[in-house]
Order: C-alpha cells, then sequence, then structure tokens
C-alpha cells in the first residue's frame, strides 16, 4: 500500500479503518504513518491525523518512541484542527511518560481557557487533565476554577465532559 496515496483517495470512516487495519500493530508501518503526519502537506497532514489516532486507540504502545516529537509538533501553531483535535485525542488513551507531564498539563490548560479553540479539542483535554490527575490531585481544583470560568461560554459538549470534574 502507498500510504500517502491511500490518505488522499479518500477521507472517510470507511478509508481510516483500512488504513488502521493495515497497520495494525506493525511499528514500522506506524512510523510511516507518523512521518507523513509530522512532514507531509497541509492537507495530507489533516487526513492522517484520524487514521493516527484510530491505531494509537487500538495500539497505544505504537506512539511510545513519539512523545517528544508529537508534543513538539502540537506547540507549532497554524495546524488544522483535525490535527490538534486527534493528537489530544488519542492522548487520552496512552500512559503519559512523567517527563512530558508538566508540558502537557500547560498545552491542555491553555486550550481549555482559550475562548476560540474547538470544542473537540477542550474536551479531550479535559480527560488527559483528569488521567493526570491521579498522578497530580492538586490540579483537580485548578480545573474546576477554569471549568467555572468557561461554564457560560462554552458548549452543550464541553459542559458534559465537565462534569466529571464538578
Amino acid at each position: 500500500m502507498d500510504l500517502r496515496d491511500t490518505i488522499l483517495e479518500e477521507h472517510s470512516k470507511a478509508q481510516t479503518a483500512r488504513i488502521v487495519k493495515w497497520i495494525g500493530n506493525n511499528q514500522s508501518r506506524f512510523d510511516e504513518l507518523f512521518k507523513i503526519f509530522l512532514n507531509d502537506e497541509y492537507r495530507v497532514v489533516q487526513r492522517a491525523a484520524w487514521p493516527l489516532s484510530e491505531c494509537v486507540v487500538d495500539h497505544p504502545a505504537l506512539i511510545n518512541k513519539h512523545f517528544t516529537k508529537l508534543l513538539q509538533n502540537l506547540r507549532k501553531p497554524g495546524h488544522h484542527d483535525a490535527v490538534k483535535r486527534n493528537t489530544v485525542r488519542l492522548l487520552q488513551f496512552v500512559t503519559i511518560p512523567k517527563k512530558f507531564h508538566g508540558d502537557l498539563m500547560d498545552l491542555c490548560f491553555t486550550y481549555i481557557a482559550d475562548p476560540k479553540e474547538k470544542v473537540g479539542v477542550k474536551a479531550f483535554a479535559l480527560t488527559v487533565l483528569g488521567n493526570l490527575c491521579d498522578a497530580y490531585p492538586e490540579i483537580r481544583n485548578e480545573i474546576k476554577l477554569l471549568i467555572e470560568d468557561r461554564w457560560e461560554h462554552e458548549t452543550a459538549a464541553f459542559r458534559v465532559r465537565a462534569r466529571q470534574f464538578m
């Protein structure tokens, strides 16, 4: 399979499923997808984000060697919403190495506080922070304060996810 061509061929749930099935638990195939996700043209990167996220949901260990680059990429400005959304989404399903906790918490708090950020990114950021509360129970109060501050300005989808902290 020419992965890049397959990504460009069609952007659908069925195509994403085909890509995820082809990659399976194969690290080298996943690495190829990750390389495309980081380095290709805007449209290809956008479309690669969905299967990347789905691969990690199915096989969380595939992302382990890529954490540094994944978080560096997340900090770059100007990404399509799909890149941010799918990156933060996949982070809900993995054990995040301790050395990335601080940076990731900072990113998630920033996403939630940003009135211009998309609700999907905010909802997934809440879950990532919730997962980190086990290791850092003191952040629970900060999350609650941020939710209370944003409550009146957010969508129903955000509120549903935020209720776990209230």
